[in-house]
């Protein structure tokens, strides 16, 4: 990307020193709180952009105080927020903006998941801010985004994963669905918020010269993983339900082993099962007209669960994990976060970072993803107090006095 910085300017450098990996040199403003909008500069600033972010005065991000808590502070803040630079600006007061146009100025990505029409209110959205940098990409990440009738809707991530679809599959048929118990619809939409950033920083660097607007919504990024439902309901009108497994595959489910583990065990292909079927011992199975196929034993599902749950039931979950690894079967135990904690191949991936906390000591928290074997990713920090980095930012990157931050910070606008 010819334009794209690849070293922080050097009166910046000992701010900026610590970053590196592929994005090194991209600045990103992130004017986001929660999850959705800080988990997509997190990704960004794990390989290497300078991300600045950027919270109100006073309470600051509404992630810092939300569970889980140890000693009434969020363990959850530190690892959605790590390797960012955190200050305090009031936009709605006009030096607080003033000051963020001067920062977007400067940078490739705003990142931003306010309601639709909240930056413009602060007189900072795409249009104006890109007028002074044409090259500025902005990424919006909302509830129901940008247009739409529902634009205007509050946008949380439970609720949009219903919206979504995905809740209406979630459990047992006989019961009401299940919410998902992660912020699963925000993680997505951060995910797609980062692809965005860097297929729009990619077209950009690479002859379209210009930056864009991305518009990212919570419900869309769970609706695009349901491509088999729309096919399936838009050609034969079937609306799935909720089947309490994977669903189009048998077997499939969660099984019971003899020390009373509980494991997932999936063949969706005639292959797998029949690797299966010799290792059970049943390999007439395999030509048995009633397990022959998928399709056969999808037919014939509380059958051929009651066989595999069985066999499984009379071994240990180590007992029946040698056996189906060593014939190329899937199965993996439930692992509880415990269970993680303690996995060797979570050890000898570094799936789990230790991080320097000012109160806690250490935070662990989830390694870099992807790996790239030649710019990796790097956990330097993780999320910093409110307004931690203000005289870094305001003076080292704006310039500012002293005594004019602390003017600022007296009346309110830091």
């Amino acid at each position: 990307m010819d334009s794209v910085r690849t070293e922080a300017p050097a009166a910046h450098a000992p701010l900026w020193r610590d970053h590196s990996g592929p994005l090194r040199g991209v600045r990103v403003i992130d004017v986001t709180s929660v999850i959705s909008g800080p988990f997509a500069t997190n990704l960004l600033a794990d390989f290497g952009a300078e991300v600045i972010k950027i919270e109100q005065p006073g309470a600051g991000d509404a992630a810092r105080n939300m569970g889980p808590f140890e000693r009434g502070e969020s363990l959850r803040f530190p690892s959605l927020n790590r390797n960012k630079k955190c200050i305090t600006l009031n936009l709605e007061d006009p030096r607080g903006a003033a000051l963020f146009r001067r920062l977007a100025a400067e940078a490739d990505l705003v990142v931003e998941n306010y309601r639709p029409g909240v930056m413009e209110r602060f007189g900072l959205g795409p249009d104006g801010l890109r007028a002074v940098n044409p090259r500025l990409i902005f990424v919006r990440i909302s509830g129901y985004g940008q247009t739409g009738p529902y634009r205007d809707k509050a946008g949380f991530g439970t609720p949009a994963t219903a919206f979504g679809g995905l809740t209406h599959l979630m459990g047992y048929p006989d019961r009401p669905p299940l919410n998902v118990p992660i912020p699963l619809a925000d993680l997505l939409a951060g995910m797609y918020g980062a692809m965005a950033a860097l297929m729009a920083l990619y077209w950009r660097d690479t002859g379209g010269g210009e930056g864009q607007v991305a518009d990212v919504s919570l419900y869309e990024s769970v609706f695009r993983l349901l491509e088999a439902l729309v096919a399936e309901y838009g050609v034969t009108g079937r609306v799935r339900g909720r089947t309490g497994d994977v669903g189009g595959a048998a077997p499939a489910g969660v099984y019971e082993t003899g020390d009373g583990r509980h494991v997932v065990l999936v063949c969706s292909t005639d292959r797998t099962f029949n690797r299966l079927a010799e290792a059970m011992g049943r390999a007439d199975m395999i030509a048995d007209p009633r397990y022959s196929t998928n399709a056969r034993r999808v037919q014939h599902k509380d059958e051929v669960d009651a066989i595999v749950g069985a066999w499984l039931k009379a071994r240990t979950l180590e007992e029946s994990r040698s056996v189906l690894d060593a014939v190329g079967c899937p199965m993996s135990p439930v692992n509880s976060i415990a269970d993680i904690f303690a996995d060797p191949q979570y050890r000898a991936r570094e799936d789990i970072v230790e991080v320097d906390h000012p109160r806690f000591g250490k935070v662990p928290m989830p390694g870099t993803v992807p790996m790239l074997s030649r710019t990796p990713g790097r956990v330097v920090h993780g999320g910093a107090d409110r307004g931690a980095h203000n005289d870094a930012v305001l003076g080292g990157l704006l310039g500012l006095a002293a005594d004019e931050i602390e003017a600022l910070r007296q009346e309110g606008v830091l």
